[in-house]
């Protein structure tokens, strides 16, 4: 918004309560010289070629295909499942028209589907979910899969051949030199001015503006008089080792052993070369800084009082997960970005 804005001759001030920019995309070079994300991993994927193509003015991209495994019942297996994962947990031998067979006859079905455990259940039954699923969202929620909107696991998908890719998007890759550097250059613009370490509300009624975007909590702007909206937040335990690798892949997810959810190696991610490897281990908390807004329909309703409330205030947009209470990734967050835009463009006191 801020670069957009500013290249149409906007001033724009950017004021962060954290003391760097690039928000929970924040990367950095950790003292064994590893870029590492501090607010844990970041991969961009997105099928929107606008988006990626405006991202790519500020940066190189380097190729990268998220790949995951399970550790379940002692084996390492793809996810989201697959075709080598069930037989490798089943010890088969089967084709993608035998495994469509076999998961069908797995299959509960449910209807209508209106939770998370319902998405599942529908889609491979009981032992896969427990194995998979109940677990992992157990820990990372802090609620059973059953209290969770379908949203939550209709994100991970069963597949039926070998594509063992976490995403399948069109485009997948990484900013080649990280992703504080992106927006370095994306900030680069005489017209941008930032304050950090600054809550807005310090110096809202000090400096003139006409239009504000929020990005931060829509139920701290209005100094929470609905009650708070409920986030999960993470832990984050990073660990450098003396080692070249660690694990197999970028990412390993633990749905039913240990405290945490996942571990990433972020070497997989940056591609860079070290004989160390930093790897983080994500502890779901309820403590925190908000990062996952929790989709339930309780919470929904108290979005929903905060965004009428919004629509007393035309000048001041919302925009983001914590600003509109949705779980996007990074590419949805820019696209929305890019179309709130185009809106604030047509504007009549824009045009003045």
């Amino acid at each position: 918004m801020a670069e957009r804005l500013a290249s149409e001759g906007k001033k724009i001030l950017i004021v962060d309560k954290r003391d760097h920019i690039a928000g929970n995309a924040f990367d950095y070079y950790n003292e064994e010289g590893i870029l590492i994300h501090k607010y844990g991993p970041h991969i961009f994927h997105t099928n929107s070629e606008d988006v990626f193509r405006y991202l790519g003015k500020f940066t190189e991209w380097r190729p990268y295909e998220h790949r995951v495994l399970g550790s379940v019942d002692g084996l390492l297996v793809p996810i989201p499942i697959n075709l080598t994962t069930i037989n490798k947990l089943y010890g088969k031998n089967l084709t993608s028209d035998e495994v469509t067979d076999f998961l069908a006859s797995k299959a509960e079905k449910r209807n209508p589907i209106l939770t998370s455990e319902d998405v599942v259940l529908n889609a491979v039954g009981k032992e896969l979910y427990e194995k998979f699923f109940k677990g992992y969202t157990k820990k990372q929620w802090d609620l059973d899969p059953s209290e969770l909107d379908a949203s939550v696991t209709a994100r991970v998908p069963t597949r039926t051949n070998r594509d063992d890719r976490y995403f399948t998007d069109t485009f997948q890759a990484m900013p080649k030199n990280g992703y504080t550097e992106m927006f370095k250059k994306m900030l680069s613009h005489k017209n941008i001015s930032i304050m950090l370490q600054t809550d807005y509300k310090d110096i809202v009624d000090i400096i003139p503006f006409k239009t504000l975007i929020y990005t931060g909590p829509i139920d701290s702007y209005f100094d929470y008089c609905y009650g708070k909206l409920p986030y999960r937040s993470i832990d984050f335990k990073f660990e450098t080792l003396n080692q070249e690798n660690y694990q197999p892949t970028g990412t390993v997810n633990f749905p039913t052993s240990n405290m945490y959810t996942r571990i990433t190696e972020f070497k997989f991610l940056t591609g860079q070369k070290n004989e160390k490897t930093t790897i983080v281990y994500e502890y779901p908390t309820a403590e925190g800084d908000p990062y996952y807004p929790i989709p339930r329909k309780q919470n929904q309703e108290i979005y929903n009082q905060y965004k009428k409330l919004a629509e007393d205030h035309p000048d001041v947009f919302f925009t983001g997960r914590l600003g509109t209470y949705k779980y996007y990734n990074m590419d949805q967050v820019v696209a929305q970005s890019l179309a709130l835009f185009k809106k604030l463009k047509t504007r009549e006191e824009y045009v003045q």
